[in-house]
């Protein structure tokens, strides 16, 4: 078997041998033990004009085949959200095209499927606090005449005019309100988006934990759950515990969300993780293991993929689309490593290298001759041969 090819920030170059995949087993009945989402990614045409600032050209065969992976193991998707590309990428034409594809997948298949609505669609950097809330209200009104669940994210024009913790108690309620189900708070913390610094109206997450809180409190049912996502395992904690009985934490920390899905005596956190998206079948194992009682074996599984996960979300984290994409095209969902924008350029050789590495000791190459054979041959194309 091809041994991988490994590249270090010095220009060392080493090998490791290729794993087999592990023998996971799709689930043959619903998960029950946790309700997971894996936020999925866009796949575009490779011949496309995938550079900055262009329109996206998305491959929908590819993209939507593997939304249907992701429903084959079990798992919800998440789409339409910041691994999609959202205000990194991809624009707003492709944005409500592919709510509207996805929304008719899951519906095809019986799949779990919310999407994130924004403001994104709207060009002018500032505006008002009323137009924000028609805007994030449009967005919101289009996933659920797709027939979507709706993942109210975190909004750059809310973020650039909230003077106050009012402010976003104001938009909040207002969508809240127009909303005909109830919905997921998305918070999106700074090391995903440096432009959201100060969302919910503080600095420190403790003070903008209670503005959450708030919302949550004053919404009337209306907020089915929340995604935390600002790779602190102490604040998803806290704020878990002060959450009203119906309302689910959805943890979005891929830094620690083995311990935070895992719980404690107080409770535990369900999941919306990008990680999920690069390791579907590790999770969809590890979830069986939770619903058979076995959770030294949920451990063994999902634990050294955190690892994993920890290197595709490393600083800048916001550039871990990258490793899901690359990833992806690893295990054969797509057919190269592209992805629009020209995002796929925005890790190094030495830090996919690490990747390579740790995909293959935790489990997470579903076809790992393939991903032998593609990986050394991109560093062959750059010009690195062992």
């Amino acid at each position: 078997m091809t041994d991988f090819t490994l590249l270090d920030t010095t220009g060392a170059i080493t090998s490791t041998p290729v794993n087999d995949a592990p023998d996971y087993r799709k689930p043959t009945r619903a998960l029950t033990s946790r309700t997971a989402f894996a936020a999925s990614h866009v796949i575009p045409h490779a011949w496309a004009d995938n550079t900055p600032g262009q329109p996206a050209e998305i491959d929908w065969d590819a993209t939507l085949a593997f939304r249907h992976h992701v429903w084959s193991w079990g798992l919800g998707v998440a789409d339409a959200m910041d691994t999609a590309q959202r205000n990194m990428g991809l624009d707003a034409v492709a944005t409500r095209e592919l709510i509207t594809r996805s929304a008719a997948e899951a519906q095809s298949v019986g799949g779990s499927l919310v999407v994130g609505v924004n403001t994104d669609h709207i060009d002018e950097p500032s505006i008002s606090l009323q137009q924000i809330i028609d805007a994030y209200t449009e967005q919101l009104h289009h996933a659920e005449d797709a027939g979507a669940g709706v993942v109210l994210m975190c909004s750059r024009h809310l973020a650039r005019t909230a003077t106050s913790a009012a402010d976003y108690e104001r938009v909040y309620g207002a969508v809240l309100t127009a909303a005909s189900t109830p919905v997921v708070l998305h918070w999106l913390g700074e090391a995903f988006d440096p432009e959201l610094t100060g969302y919910f109206g503080s600095t420190d997450w403790r003070t903008a934990s209670d503005t959450v809180v708030r919302i949550i409190e004053a919404s009337g049912g209306r907020v089915s759950g929340i995604k935390m996502s600002l790779l602190n395992a102490q604040s998803e904690i806290s704020v878990r515990r002060r959450l009203p009985a119906e309302t689910t934490m959805f943890t979005g920390d891929d830094f620690n969300y083995v311990d935070l899905i895992a719980g404690d005596d107080q409770g535990h956190s369900d999941a919306l993780l990008g990680a999920f998206a690069a390791v579907a079948p590790s999770a969809s194992a590890a979830i069986q293991a939770l619903d058979a009682g076995d959770t030294a074996l949920y451990r063994s599984i999902l634990t050294p993929t955190e690892e994993l996960s920890r290197q595709v979300f490393a600083a800048p984290t916001f550039y871990y689309k990258a490793g899901v994409a690359f990833l992806s095209w690893l295990n054969g969902h797509q057919n190269a490593f592209s992805m629009v924008g020209g995002l796929h350029s925005a890790r190094s050789l030495p830090h996919l290298s690490e990747i390579v590495r740790l995909a293959n000791a935790s489990g997470a190459l579903e076809r790992p001759e393939l991903a032998a054979a593609r990986w050394n041959g991109l560093l062959a194309v750059n010009g690195v041969t062992a």
